[in-house]
């Protein structure tokens, strides 16, 4: 061999060595100062107001974004946000916000805010999902799902601006769950600086892809299948102190924004994992330091390493099997009926579930105040189910789709082994049944079409109030936007909950939602199934990692500990 030779192999040697140095010293750096995230799945845009699903509600809505008003996520109770203060009129109309000065959005390679957060974002926010008119309503699609699902738009007479920092919003009628709203994921602020730039420049859409907030972190990049990278936020306002002045409630609000002060690590990465066992693999080799979604067989493994943490909480959640009620024979209450009873929640719940769940009455879970212990429930009951058949007409061999979700959640954690189950209860009664599934936009897409028969799937609240369950998943105005699988409209339903929204006395609006469940017990566009406890699992190394029981994940002030 040459000297040449040997001397240009020696150099390709040494580069290699040092670049895999590097390459090392780079990764332990990175996990000295930054988070992984072993996510589940692609986010379906980065701006939560667009999409209802928890993947985009965990890729963006608490690391990207504030909302006027929050959770405690362990009280349930409303604190404060963006806004830092609050007024409510007397009659119940106006809501003045008083918002919270010397809040920075995100400076990024694409944008560099030239004004600090204001009540023209505010306004600028509200207004795009709430107004056709508005010149962004319709950018990427025009749906606002959420919002659409609990008509909430048409409820809004103005949004005004009052100066630079007070905001004043009027309602058409009272709705006891308005604050409430404001407080979910799919609240968020935008900054109209950055929406002018993008219009300007012809580009609206970017304003959904190459996101701009005033949360914890700021977008870095996106790939598809692979990662999303986040960077810290240095001038993120809870990392800052601010003084509120004034009567006992100031005090009080001042107490709670010293409690929201975090510490933020440098550097975020989703690390988009579909398969739940390939998740817990790099959870347990440290390639992820928290992971989404374990899967139930996996908690007892997550619970024997002791270098790994599982936290758990009731979820505010419900699985349920609905019914597509605009196809012939669904639309018959006693089909209904008749496949509700063929089935047996508690192996449903043995089989799936294993200890993790309980069973479904209703669609309330037993966290929310108006929960109803004596509501009546559907029993396993195949003769029944049989001669309910018979009386509607439906002969033996008669078939259906049941669509189950192609991804794990909380509600459901398998779907498919769910349906596997129903299908056989189904053949006792001479029903012949077929599992549909397709990948998860495909599915939802379709469903939102009403292609289905039956599909299993599921609702995590968004926050605690008894609406948000009720009203997304069975209004007639829950339809179109697609949270309403059952396609179910029903005008006393509709009228019950507007009733319970007119008053803010708990026992009223209690008294009200037994006859909603009375109404939905006798109808059954759904069969609650399970309410399932939430699980994160996590590294020991990250501290202040806790469930957030209205919605996404969150890593503002989650340290790393090494």
């Amino acid at each position: 061999m040459s000297h040449c030779l040997v001397k240009r192999l020696s150099l390709c040697l040494c580069t290699a060595l040092l670049v895999a140095s590097c390459a090392k010293q780079n990764k332990q750096a990175f996990y000295n100062t930054g988070i992984i995230y072993c996510s589940e799945s692609n986010p379906v845009t980065f701006n939560p107001q667009l999409d209802t699903s928890s993947t985009t509600s965990d890729a963006s809505s608490h690391q990207l974004y504030d909302r006027l008003l929050d959770f405690d996520p362990d009280s349930g109770r409303i604190v404060p946000s963006l806004a830092s203060s609050w007024l409510v009129s007397e009659d119940g109309l106006t809501y003045a916000f008083q918002l919270r000065k010397d809040v920075w959005f995100h400076t990024t390679g694409y944008f560099e805010p030239s004004r600090n957060f204001n009540a023209d974002d505010v306004i600028f926010s509200i207004d795009r999902w709430r107004l056709k008119s508005h010149p962004y309503h319709y950018v990427s699609g025009g749906s606002y799902p959420y919002f659409e699902s609990i008509g909430i738009a048409q409820n809004i007479a103005s949004v005004e601006r009052v100066n630079g920092y007070r905001v004043e919003i009027t309602l058409k009628r009272r709705d006891s769950s308005f604050l409430a709203n404001l407080a979910t994921d799919f609240a968020v602020i935008l900054s109209k600086e950055y929406a002018t730039e993008l219009a300007q420049a012809g580009t609206p859409s970017k304003i959904d892809q190459l996101p701009i907030g005033t949360g914890p972190f700021k977008f870095e990049s996106y790939r598809k299948d692979h990662f999303i990278k986040y960077l810290r936020h240095d001038n993120y306002w809870r990392t800052q102190t601010h003084e509120v002045k004034g009567s006992d409630l100031a005090t009080e609000l001042q107490n709670v924004n010293e409690e929201q002060k975090i510490t933020q690590v440098e550097q975020l990465i989703f690390d988009i994992t579909p398969r739940s066992s390939l998740r817990l693999a790099k959870l347990m080799t440290g390639e992820c330091d928290a992971t989404a979604f374990p899967a139930q067989t996996e908690l007892e493994v997550i619970r024997t390493e002791d270098d790994l943490t599982l936290a758990e909480k009731p979820g505010l959640n419900v699985g349920f099997w609905a019914f597509n009620t605009q196809r012939p024979p669904f639309d018959n209450p006693d089909v209904r009926r008749a496949l509700a009873a063929a089935i047996d929640k508690n192996t449903l719940l043995e089989a799936v579930y294993f200890d993790s769940a309980t069973r479904a009455k209703t669609l309330l879970p037993a966290a929310s105040w108006a929960f109803q212990n004596d509501a009546d429930d559907t029993a396993y009951n195949p003769v029944l189910a049989r001669k309910l058949l018979a009386d509607a007409g439906i002969a033996p061999g008669f078939s259906m789709t049941i669509w189950a979700m192609p991804v794990e959640r909380a509600y459901n954690p398998n779907a498919t082994k769910m349906a596997e189950l129903i299908q056989r209860y189904l053949r006792d009664i001479g029903v012949e049944a077929t599992i549909v599934s397709y990948d998860w936009a495909t599915f939802r897409r379709h469903l939102q079409e009403g292609l289905h028969d039956s599909v299993l799937i599921g609702w995590s609240a968004d926050n605690g109030d008894p609406d948000n369950f009720y009203r997304p998943l069975l209004s007639c105005g829950a339809i179109p936007s697609g949270t309403n699988r059952a396609m179910w409209c029903n005008d006393d339903y509709d009228k019950l909950l507007n009733e319970a929204l007119q008053t803010d006395d708990i026992d009223e609006r209690s008294a009200i939602y037994k006859q909603v469940n009375r109404l939905l017990y006798e109808r059954l566009p759904v069969v609650p199934i399970a309410h399932a406890y939430r699980y994160q699992a996590y590294r020991n190394e990250l501290k202040g990692m806790t469930i957030n029981p209205f919605g996404g994940v969150r890593f503002g002030g989650v340290e790393k500990k090494l």
